[in-house]
């Protein structure tokens, strides 16, 4: 390949190549000698691992719960979910440092993939979107979720840069979740309602605390219930209520039989005794049917 066929290497733009006004600068064909790189480009982990055994399955909870409400919101297909992936919101050196890494959360009004391709990573400057939810799992003391320390704090991050309408902070022991509601440029906290649960009025549902047996843990999860405070199943959940609901209609439709051969049995044990009782009175020399 020669020198002019190779691709130029990717360039990030600083303060000399940005435009001071609102005429772009540009080489001699026309073409930015900068590139502001897409989720193709930038690295898609940092290679830190999952920081503990409930991360997973809490997410794919929280997912699992919601995705039948989301699917009814956004029919087109228009939404994302990430779990532990990475946005990026800016561009140091090396890349992976401007991104942040939420354990959970909810993109609307973005298409499930880009060109075809599953996404790498959430690129603000790409997709301009900001998530709705955005969730952290604790897994030490919570200074980290709950630092506001300016570009690496992560309750900066969220709070001035990313900005999404809610961000809970959620601590499996003792099992609670802290919320809060984005309003006037910062983050306000979300009381719990009367159920002890945080609405997402725009969803439709409510966020708690739910004691019980999922992926073979016995734990306090968080969980979604419907604006009436009904729980949102899983998949299993909702297959496990379908087989109860039919053995309980295959049940009835047993006692119906039962009941309708009764009572066949008992016409056929009536229509014989009037037979016999006909017949007796036939025998007599009267018509039974005088």
């Amino acid at each position: 390949m020669s020198t002019a066929e190779r691709p130029r290497p990717l360039r990030l733009p600083d303060h000399t190549d940005l435009p001071c006004s609102d005429e772009t600068g540009s080489t001699a064909n026309g073409q930015p000698d900068y590139d502001w790189p897409d989720h193709t480009q930038l690295p898609e982990s940092d290679g830190t691992f999952v920081k503990n055994f409930q991360e997973h399955p809490q997410s794919r909870l929280l997912t699992d719960t919601i995705e039948s409400v989301l699917n009814r919101l956004h029919p087109d297909g228009r939404y994302a979910i990430g779990q532990d992936c990475g946005i990026y919101w800016r561009l140091p050196d090396p890349p992976e440092r401007g991104a942040i890494a939420p354990d959970w959360f909810y993109i609307p009004n973005v298409p499930a993939t880009l060109g075809g391709r599953t996404r790498r990573s959430y690129v603000l400057w790409q997709e301009l979107l900001a998530p709705l939810i955005v969730l952290e799992f604790v897994s030490g003391d919570g200074s980290e979720e709950r630092d506001r320390t300016p570009i690496s704090g992560k309750f900066w991050v969220y709070e001035k840069v990313l900005r999404p309408a809610y961000y809970g902070i959620y601590e499996a022991n003792p099992g609670r979740i802290e919320m809060y509601h984005h309003v006037n440029d910062r983050f306000l906290p979300l009381p719990p309602n009367e159920r002890g649960h945080f609405p997402i009025d725009v969803l439709g549902v409510e966020l708690g605390i739910w004691e019980g047996h999922y992926q073979n843990f016995d734990l306090p999860w968080m969980r979604w219930w419907d604006a009436d405070g009904v729980l949102l199943p899983t998949g299993f959940e909702l297959a496990e209520l379908e087989a109860e609901r039919a053995a309980r209609e295959a049940e009835r439709a047993a006692r119906e039989a039962e009941r309708a051969e009764l009572a066949e049995r008992i016409a056929v044990r009536e229509a014989e005794r009037a037979e016999r009782l006909a017949a007796q009175l036939r025998a007599l020399g009267i018509d039974p049917e005088a």
